[in-house]
């Protein structure tokens, strides 16, 4: 019975583990961001410049421990390390709880969000199970020869590696960002259809006797004069509602500070939008298929716009390029660039607000096919802002 036992739940153990690397290892970069968001909170920022390849041993090293745990290699030695991981992992989703301060902990990535207390729920059944197998561990025997365990954890620790740089070069192989293809920006920037939005009342904060009172507006005390003395009002949550957009904080903005977002999705017809949070390269590897790309554009009067979160940097390369009087340039969030350019630069194809296609810098080449089918456009102005 309990050998059965220990067979389930080594089973599960491992099963979840490489599930959960796989679903990571689709977007790296989020994992990344989610380390950063941890470090931001614990006012360690120096941090941040380590999280992507963190994220990317982490992500190898949970699909390996599953792995090993389903050929029951070396249990001696990967109970320990899947016992000190999950406490860590239990302490991380523990502290999302208590503190309030980050709603998603990232198990899952992006394509299976968990809210911070479902992610702990996990994290201690799944820290039950571990120390069951911890505690048996000397009695879990190898399904397979040392070899050929060693010639299945190398092929497993390859695969993790290249879903990673795959996904790091050419973009997640599941989309499951609000940014995805087929999705209408505009849309997604509204609160969902039959959404309930937060439910507040109105406090107001008073001063009697040396002493700060606050009430709702419906409890003021029955001697309420003068000698209350007004300090503030600010609207206290009642009840948290879920009318969040998919899509936040995406606003593309002007040299003169002007919001032009509405603006240039609504255009009809193609658009090229070049995502990019920086340009620190006047002539990176991808500019020569991005000078191809734009001739074509040119042929066929599709406008081309850069989105980003450094101008200046921006600025430079289209100067160094010839091309500061033809492609305006729009100022965005880096969060949100982050979130619509899992590469750094991404390629957008767009009709109207709705994605077409998105491209990676790696694989700018593969744009040009689709985008040499579209129908040229009646010409245009494009105006730089």
């Amino acid at each position: 019975m309990k050998k059965q036992l220990l067979n389930v739940t080594r089973f599960l153990v491992g099963v979840l583990f490489i599930f959960s690397g796989l679903v990571k290892a689709n977007d790296p970069l989020g994992l990344s961001y989610k380390m950063q968001e941890f470090f931001d909170v614990w006012h360690m920022p120096a941090f941040n410049h380590y999280t992507l390849g963190l994220a990317v041993v982490m992500i190898i090293f949970e699909i390996i421990a599953g792995v090993a745990v389903l050929l029951g290699w070396r249990m001696q030695l990967f109970g320990w390390l899947l016992l000190i991981l999950i406490l860590f992992f239990s302490f991380l989703t523990g502290y999302a709880v208590l503190s309030g301060k980050i709603r998603e902990c990232g198990c899952f990535g992006d394509c299976i969000p968990l809210q911070a207390m479902g992610s702990f729920i996990k994290d201690l059944i799944l820290l039950a199970l571990i120390l069951f197998l911890f505690i048996y561990r000397n009695e879990i025997k190898p399904l397979f020869s040392k070899n050929a365990s060693l010639l299945i954890l190398a092929f497993s620790l390859i695969l993790s590696f290249s879903v990673q740089w795959y996904a790091l070069q050419y973009l997640p192989f599941v989309d499951c960002l609000p940014y995805k293809t087929g999705a209408n920006i505009p849309e997604k920037m509204k609160p969902p259809v039959g959404a309930v939005p937060d439910s507040t009342v109105i406090h107001f904060v008073y001063e009697k006797n040396g002493k700060q009172v606050e009430y709702s507006a419906d409890q003021l005390p029955a001697d309420f004069d003068d000698s209350y003395k007004f300090i503030k009002r600010y609207d206290k949550l009642i009840r948290k509602g879920n009318a969040e957009p998919a899509i936040k904080d995406f606003s593309l903005g002007t040299l003169s500070g002007n919001d032009s977002t509405l603006q240039i999705l609504d255009r009809p017809g193609f658009k090229l939008l070049l995502f990019s949070r920086n340009f620190p390269e006047t002539n990176p590897e991808w500019n020569k298929s991005f000078s191809v790309l734009d001739a074509l554009s040119k042929a066929k009067n599709i406008p081309v716009y850069f989105i980003t979160a450094n101008r200046g940097e921006a600025d430079a390369f289209l100067a160094a390029n010839n091309l500061t009087a033809e492609i305006p340039v729009f100022t965005c969030d880096a969060t949100a660039i982050k979130t619509a350019a899992r590469a750094d630069p991404t390629l957008y194809l767009l009709k109207k607000g709705t994605i077409l296609n998105k491209w990676s810098y790696a694989a700018l080449e593969s744009a040009l096919p689709e985008l040499n089918a579209l129908s040229t456009q009646n010409p245009e102005p494009v105006r730089q802002p």
